[in-house]
């Protein structure tokens, strides 16, 4: 089956642009507004959506995206209103939708389930920041049954036969992180990003997306110098909580703008 992610930014691609991947917290400040949110997002320069289910253990987030999801959370949000979210913004766009979601929810949801649900309600695939290919098979499983993208998370500490293990059951793209913290200096960030899709290149990555704190046009540009996609978090959090949808529409496309590719 064709992986609508990889089609997403190969259509990027060919109009010369790298992918702008998206991410928003599901349920804030409410579960419609989020929906709308979404929308905004994609109508507003994103080739991918990455949404995120709050989880009340967000071990991998920063401070902006947890106080988020812990609104989300105390507002009453309930694991079902994700697929409720994903169908209502399939219906309103085209972009594909990826979850991003901790593993445990899946699993008490129940793995077969939870992909005939996302599948029900047009989502593209899921993105398991803490679940490793190798801990994975019955996801692999159910993915490769119902046609889901599957994004595992590469980082710069992972090994060589990690990496190829990444790479081989990854679907979409491979979810490029340059550090496992949440320090550090952009230079230093940037050079561990570029050294990490180097090495997935060479284990024949089809597609990788780098998330390390971007927030402006010139950091997505330059991380599209070495990368398929560059994926923004908590910038577009921000932009929604300080400034609301419209906030969050002028935020989306001052990123959009640092996708385009020179012509040489």
């Amino acid at each position: 089956m064709t992986s609508r992610v990889a089609a997403a930014i190969d259509a990027a691609h060919a109009a010369r642009r790298g992918a702008f991947v998206g991410y928003l917290p599901l349920g804030f400040p409410d579960l419609q507004t989020s929906i709308d949110a979404a929308v905004t997002l994609a109508e507003n320069g994103a080739d991918i959506l990455e949404l995120g289910p709050p989880y009340s253990d967000p071990v991998m987030d920063g401070t902006v995206i947890q106080e988020a999801t812990q609104a989300a959370l105390a507002g009453g949000f309930r694991l079902r209103d994700t697929f409720t979210a994903v169908r209502e913004i399939t219906r309103r766009v085209d972009v594909p939708v990826l979850v991003m979601t901790y593993w445990n929810p899946v699993l008490q949801y129940g793995v077969e389930r939870y992909a005939d649900d996302l599948l029900a309600a047009g989502g593209a695939g899921l993105i398991t920041p803490d679940i490793t290919p190798e801990a994975a098979s019955e996801w692999i499983a159910a993915s490769e049954r119902t046609g889901l993208d599957r994004v595992f998370l590469a980082a710069p500490t992972s090994t060589d036969e990690r990496l190829d293990l990444i790479v081989r059951n990854s679907t979409g793209f491979v979810y490029t992180v340059s550090t496992m913290g949440i320090t550090g200096e952009r230079a230093e960030l940037d050079a561990a990003a570029r050294t990490l899709v180097g090495r997935l290149r060479a284990h024949g990555v089809g597609h990788a997306c780098v998330g390390i704190g971007i927030s402006n046009a010139e950091q997505v540009a330059g991380v599209l110098e070495y990368a398929d996609g560059a994926i923004v978090g908590t910038a577009l959090v921000r932009a929604l909580r300080e400034g609301g949808l419209d906030g969050l529409a002028d935020t989306a496309r001052a990123l959009a703008a640092g996708t385009a590719r020179d012509a040489n």
